[in-house]
């Protein structure tokens, strides 16, 4: 049933919606990215909601704490690839592949964490515009490396290892920045994925909200 409801969406979707949604997760890097937070907040349904490594909440509080942190130098930088999008009706669900690059001192040494992985974003048409309802990064892999090649950089192992497997280099860096970093987020397998699937099926048949979001 679910394969077929997914079929049918692609078979269905609107050309001009498929690139609409496609430009909104387009500019979304490029805003957020560059500190256009008042073109950025339109990106947002109204109920839009925000999950990250460091940030879980409505997508209000993520546009003025993303806002702080910019103003404090904190850089994280959002490169993206291509996308699939399945539409129904006012509703869609985009899965983009994008990577997250953080630059910051870890141990004193100048490193980057990259981290690969899709966005799994819950749409919705309001009007004539399509807006994020809800968006979820799924984490696949990431790495660390310092600046300086000649660097030596010597994470904790005890440490490291308390982090899920898809984000724990970018773990590591923001708390050792000071962020609270939520565990437990979807990866490329395992169970928080599984439910995120299911509630992406769910939301293209109907229901009444986009899922429970972590």
């Amino acid at each position: 049933m679910a394969r077929e409801m997914r079929e049918r969406a692609v078979e269905s979707s609107d050309l001009q919606d498929v690139l609409a949604i496609e430009q909104v997760i387009a500019r979304w890097a490029v805003w957020r990215d560059a500190g256009d937070w008042e073109r950025f907040g339109t990106l947002w349904h109204p109920d839009g909601y925000m999950t990250a490594t460091w940030f879980q909440g409505p997508a209000r509080e993520f546009i003025e704490v993303s806002r702080t942190g910019f103003e404090k130098g904190v850089r994280i930088s959002h490169f993206l690839g291509g996308s699939s999008v399945d539409v129904v009706g006012a509703r869609a669900i985009a899965q983009t592949k994008m990577t997250i690059t953080q630059r910051a001192y870890v141990h004193e040494v100048e490193a980057d964490v990259v981290c690969h992985g899709r966005f799994y974003d819950f749409m919705a048409r309001l009007g004539d515009a399509w807006k994020i309802v809800r968006r979820q990064p799924i984490y696949e892999h990431d790495r660390i490396d310092p600046l300086d090649p000649a660097a030596t950089l010597d994470l904790d192992p005890t440490r490291l290892s308390r982090f899920p497997v898809g984000y724990r280099h970018l773990a590591y860096m923001q708390s050792e920045a000071g962020f609270t970093v939520k565990p437990g987020l979807p990866g490329l397998t395992g169970s928080a994925v599984t439910r995120l699937y299911a509630e992406g099926e769910a939301w293209l048949q109907g229901s009444d909200r986009p899922g429970v979001p972590l």
